[in-house]
């Protein structure tokens, strides 16, 4: 049986065209990219197309708008096969990340992808990483199930898992990384799916769980670095934000902090008053590890929460979609002590 691809166009470098006045890149019509993909039509595959209008460059991307992405996701899920979602490069993560939390019991592939070269461009990356994407998205295992059930980004020959991949290059092809996470398959002259690392749904029983999208997102949540000479009054001013619930603090090393009293005592006091605090280091390889150090253990002592080896984008975007289910504080640090979608290891 033919499979059925919904190729979700949400705007980005791909679809784009120079503006012959200006020189600026500029979105063009959806029909006009896909001209410039003939090959798409050797498919075996069916491709329908969704088309964010107008489209949006990726550092507008919002929570309202991936709450609209689930929407298109869970109005189409019986429809089709598997999911191919275009979009800027430079919030591609948060977007993966956010759409994993939210797309609860998925057992069809989303794949994000797009480019560093507008499409239309003689060097394009766009043509190579929008093909191989839908044949990601179309593939299935014997038994007819999807190949790869889960939200990944697929970028310069790499699939890799969605909630653990970062944004790594401006200028490069290869402008994503998994740090901290083996890739789900790798594309050469055969496509080759690790089968080990790609997260199944759980096994088919008499009650299997059903795919249940969550579309309420909490973004009351702030990121920031610790930094040599970081002042108090700053980050106390931060930690009692009005209606603050949760803080991605960005440490160094394995989740290390200045031992400054003063440092201790706010994010204390920020876990007493409801603040739910999150440790993820600086560095892109690698685990918060908060008993290796003194300066670590204080953190612990103080109420912050070990981020473990997850990524910012998946810290944040994991928090927004718990705040958006639990109004209590104890629920969100239970569940993000927890690896719910693969997006950390424990």
């Amino acid at each position: 049986m033919q499979s059925k691809v919904l190729l979700i166009y949400t705007g980005g470098t791909i679809g784009m065209n120079q503006n012959p006045q200006t020189g600026a890149l500029e979105p063009f019509d959806f029909e006009h990219l896909l001209s410039r993909v003939p090959e798409l039509k050797q498919f075996q595959t069916e491709i329908a197309t969704y088309q964010f209008n107008p489209p949006i460059d990726s550092s507008d991307m919002s929570p309202r708008l991936w709450t609209e992405l689930a929407h298109i996701i869970a109005d189409h899920y019986e429809e089709y096969d598997g999911f191919v979602i275009l979009h800027g490069t430079d919030t591609m993560a948060y977007t993966a990340s956010a759409l994993s939390f939210m797309l609860e019991n998925l057992s069809k592939p989303v794949i994000l992808t797009g480019s560093q070269l507008p499409i239309g461009q003689l060097r394009t990356d766009g043509k190579e990483n929008l093909i191989t994407s839908i044949e990601m998205a179309a593939a299935k295992r014997e038994n007819g199930s999807a190949m790869v059930p889960e939200v990944g980004i697929y970028f310069n020959g790499h699939l890799m898992r969605g909630n653990r991949t970062t944004k790594q290059s401006a200028d490069e092809f290869n402008a994503f990384e998994s740090f901290n996470y083996p890739h789900l398959a790798d594309a050469g002259v055969e496509i080759t799916y690790h089968n080990e690392f790609i997260h199944r749904p759980s096994p088919v029983t008499r009650h299997p769980s059903p795919f249940t999208p969550q579309f309420k997102l909490d973004n009351n949540v702030i990121i920031f670095s610790l930094f040599p000479g970081i002042r108090e009054d700053l980050i106390r001013h931060i930690i009692a934000t009005p209606n603050l619930r949760a803080i991605v603090m960005r440490t160094f090393g394995s989740g290390n902090a200045p031992q400054s009293p003063w440092l201790i005592n706010a994010l204390r006091e920020g876990t007493r008053n409801g603040k739910v605090i999150i440790n993820i280091s600086q560095c892109l390889q690698g685990c918060v590890e908060m008993g290796r150090y003194d300066t670590g253990y204080q953190l612990q002592e103080a109420g912050v929460i070990s981020g473990y080896d997850g990524t910012v984008e998946a810290a944040v975007t994991k928090l927004m979609y718990l705040q958006g289910k639990y109004e209590d504080a104890e629920q969100v640090r239970k569940y993000m002590r927890q690896n719910i979608r693969g997006e950390i290891s424990i």
